[in-house]
């Protein structure tokens, strides 16, 4: 497993009471691998009751042994401070920036360098709705654009698996560690990903504690979604607070808008009826987002690529 001082400087710091990620935007602008100039910075800020070198490394020796367990499941740990910390797209308030990240294959596949379009929708899309998306997909991957998406059911299913087929690169962002795959229906689905020299990416270790828990994890991968693509492109969703199905969807496309980054939804007039198209009709009420039209697709996915002339 790939890691640096750094990285596990910054999980162990993270979990003292008090630090969160404002912190490390506050504090962290280098590489650090002095743990006394850690402590000191703890004992400003920190709520912990003990705050000592020696609290700070028994700390650590509990991160680097559940590293150990789950070392056959991950290829590295990249941190903030790390030369391979891959930047994020977007304007990220500093409490949403993420400062670590788990990985299995190419991580280079984050780099600004690569245009990486985000696709995702709902869980239960109908054949037209996966033979739309599919033919969006194909187009995206024969602009070498790296497909994100979240590893669900569903639109995020159709997304990497069109992408495998067409030889692509795809980037599956899980809310869950990569040691238990969630859903488990895709875990071999991840390992194809890998295989095919794509690329899986968590923040986290361990399994949820609680339901709560488990429903801020998909929250926070919606989040990566968004800061870690140049677009982000709806295949098809409900509205708001139709049947609640589409809450991840809302989500992902609520932190782009936050962020300043493209947003597309892909739609067809055959459709006009279909409430799973509802949240594509919200979003085109928004002259910023993209339109992509089955009729015109060709024309309207070069209006997802504004930096592809400087970088092909």
């Amino acid at each position: 497993m790939r890691y640096t001082e750094n990285a596990i400087n910054v999980l162990t710091a993270r979990t003292f009471k008090g630090i969160g990620r404002a912190w490390f935007a506050k504090n962290w602008h280098n590489s650090f691998t002095n743990v006394a100039d850690i402590v000191q910075l703890l004992k400003h800020d920190s709520q912990e009751d003990i705050i000592s070198i020696e609290k700070f490394e028994e700390k650590r020796e509990t991160i680097l042994a559940a590293l150990t367990r789950s070392e056959q499941y991950i290829d590295g740990v990249v941190a903030i401070g790390d030369d391979e910390f891959p930047q994020y797209r977007g304007n990220v308030k500093h409490s949403e920036r993420p400062i670590f990240l788990f990985y299995k294959g190419d991580l280079s596949l984050l780099s600004k360098s690569n245009l990486n379009i985000a696709v995702i929708g709902l869980l239960t899309p109908t054949v037209e709705i996966e033979q739309r998306e599919q033919k969006i997909v194909a187009e995206l991957v024969k602009e070498n654009a790296v497909i994100v998406s979240g590893l669900a059911l569903g639109c995020d299913t159709i997304a990497h698996k069109q992408t495998l087929e067409m030889g692509g690169k795809t980037i599956a962002i899980l809310p869950s560690p990569l040691s238990n795959i969630s859903p488990a229906s895709n875990r071999d689905l991840a390992h194809k990903i890998v295989e095919q020299g794509g690329l899986l990416i968590t923040e986290y270790l361990t399994v949820p504690k609680n339901k709560r828990d488990i429903i801020g994890r998909y929250q926070e991968r919606d989040r990566l979604q968004a800061l870690f693509s140049d677009c982000v492109l709806l295949s098809a969703s409900y509205a708001k607070n139709d049947q609640g199905l589409d809450s991840g969807s809302r989500l992902a496309l609520g932190y782009a808008s936050d962020y300043n980054i493209p947003r597309a939804v892909l739609y067809s007039q055959s459709e006009d009826a279909n409430p799973m198209y509802d949240l594509n009709r919200h979003y085109m009420r928004d002259q910023s987002v993209i339109v992509v039209n089955e009729q015109t697709m060709r024309e309207d996915i070069e209006l997802l690529f504004p930096r592809k002339k400087t970088l092909f």
